[in-house]
């Protein structure tokens, strides 16, 4: 009887959970089997590995082959356990020392042909193997990706009898390199935006403290044309964030080539998403947009459009920062710190503010339409404004607007003066500030409180316009919030059309 062991991982969210391959092959009845709470893709790995043996001219021994993923009350998922359990049989079989493949975690899929395929999970699978001292066996085209791990000692195959050959000492596998930085995705330019001072305004408040924004207006007024300027004027991801990011894309096998994520991600899924595709989930808990958005902007334009059931969902991480995707057997998290953009019509027909164009529903089919949003969604918002049409005559005269470099580089002074205010440990924007971090001066503070009595704001709307004015005053230079902008704070909160419609 001959049992071998080779490590690899599942996935619980970003962490990588230590599965061990046990194999024995024992006298009886011929037998391939697989225990150890696999789903449908791991047990049909036993013809993916009994092909890719063929392939290299081996066969199994006519005995009872019992395959065991420990441990055995988690539930494991994915093809990428086909490597780890065509190695556990080789060095069964004595075909591959023992010894020589006990030093490394695998995880890889395999092609009827022995060659081995790209599989999620390659980046934390290579972090969670270099906390424990351990190589990682991948496939060839996800080496880049692996070696982003630092320490590690990374055989990138591209078929698994290069693998034979080099735990047999006839070749030797060059290691990886990592791969370079993801190219940034070319965006528009402000300088395009002519007109549209106020949301111009906005648009930079919300991308200096990393605020949640509602844009309301008619069809054509420049709302998406908005949205899609704001990844342009945010920084560069730290080194810490990158990795966080990439180990998301990484699992939702997005990370193309191994190369690292640096710019802020920016995700615009269609109005027609699922809750399971918004926040997470469907058979597999797999990561929704929000966390695919982790550290960058989910804009969701048409906002009422989406199932309301998917837009309640996003109120809890809104606040939290993360999701968590319950299921019967699991519950896994994932990060999900975004920033909102969401862009909306005032009303189903889009002219409400337009008598000669409105819909004879009007008004009400503006408070009906607007009502799709909840006021605890709506609440969780920290700029809300209107957007109107600039009129053709004055867009073709109006000049060109303030490139986005020059914007951007006032948008970094203010994300530095907040990292120089919070430190390392303190809060990432001033978007999840707390409240008695908010230093504000008393006539500022008076305001702020007068204002939050008379327009009926609750405690996270008051603290959410204190986090809006702290973000003014870092763009002005200003050490503490002045009355002034708490003022404008409370403008850009006030002139919600939401919330005049529940009012």
């Amino acid at each position: 009887m001959t049992i071998a062991r080779v490590r690899t991982f599942a996935f619980a969210g970003i962490e990588a959970v230590p599965v061990e391959i046990q194999v024995q092959i024992a006298p009886g009845l011929p037998a391939f089997l697989i225990v150890g709470l696999a789903d449908k893709a791991v047990t049909e790995a036993r013809e993916r590995v009994r092909a890719a043996l063929i392939a290299m001219g081996l066969a199994l021994p006519p005995k009872r082959v019992l395959i065991n993923l420990a441990p055995a009350d988690l539930v494991k998922e994915g093809s990428h356990y086909d490597l780890p359990i065509a190695l556990a049989v080789l060095a069964a079989m004595d075909v591959i020392p023992a010894e020589e493949v006990s030093g490394f975690a695998a995880l890889g899929e395999l092609s009827l042909d022995g060659a081995i395929n790209p599989v999620a999970g390659v980046l934390p699978a290579a972090i969670a193997a270099s906390a424990r001292d351990l190589g990682l066996v991948c496939p060839a085209r996800q080496g880049a990706e692996a070696a982003w791990a630092g320490r590690i000692e990374v055989l990138a195959a591209p078929a698994l009898l290069s693998l034979v050959n080099h735990f047999r000492g006839l070749q030797v596998l060059d290691p990886p390199t990592p791969g370079e930085a993801a190219a940034a995705e070319a965006v528009r330019d402000m300088s395009e935006i002519r007109g549209l001072e106020t949301a111009r305004r906005a648009l930079e408040i919300a991308a200096a403290g990393r605020h949640n924004m509602l844009l309301v207006g008619p069809p054509g007024a420049g709302k998406s044309m908005l949205a899609s300027r704001l990844p342009g004027l945010l920084p560069d991801l730290t080194s810490r964030e990158a990795l966080e990011v990439s180990m998301i894309h990484s699992l939702a096998g997005m990370l193309e080539e191994g190369r690292l994520v640096v710019r802020p991600p920016y995700r615009d899924p269609h109005h027609g998403a699922s809750q399971a595709a918004l926040v997470g989930g469907g058979a597999r808990a797999r990561p929704g947009e929000i966390s695919l958005a982790h550290r960058g902007v989910l804009f969701l334009d048409e906002l009422p459009e989406f199932p309301r059931a998917a837009l309640e969902a996003l109120r809890q991480p809104l606040e939290a920062g993360r999701t968590t995707v319950a299921r019967a057997a699991a519950h896994v998290t994932y990060p999900a710190r975004f920033q909102l953009v969401a862009a909306m019509n005032p009303c189903r027909c889009g002219y409400l503010s337009d008598a000669a164009r409105a819909c004879s529903k009007a008004p009400r089919c503006g408070e009906e339409y607007q009502g799709r949003i909840s006021g605890p969604l709506l609440d969780r918002i920290d700029i809300a404004i209107d957007v109107d049409p600039v009129p053709p005559a004055e867009l073709s005269r109006a000049p060109a607007g303030e490139p986005s470099a020059a914007v951007a580089a006032r948008v970094a002074a203010a994300h530095a003066a907040q990292q120089a205010r919070w430190g390392a440990e303190g809060p990432a924007s001033n978007a999840v500030a707390e409240l008695g971090d908010l230093e504000a001066e008393p006539d500022a503070r008076s305001l702020a409180e007068q204002a939050a009595d008379r327009l009926r704001l609750s405690a996270r709307g008051y603290t959410r316009t204190l986090r809006v004015a702290r973000s003014i005053a870092d763009l002005a230079g200003e050490a503490a919030i002045r009355r002034h902008h708490v003022a404008e704070a409370l403008a850009y909160r006030h002139r919600a059309p939401a919330r005049r419609a529940l009012a």
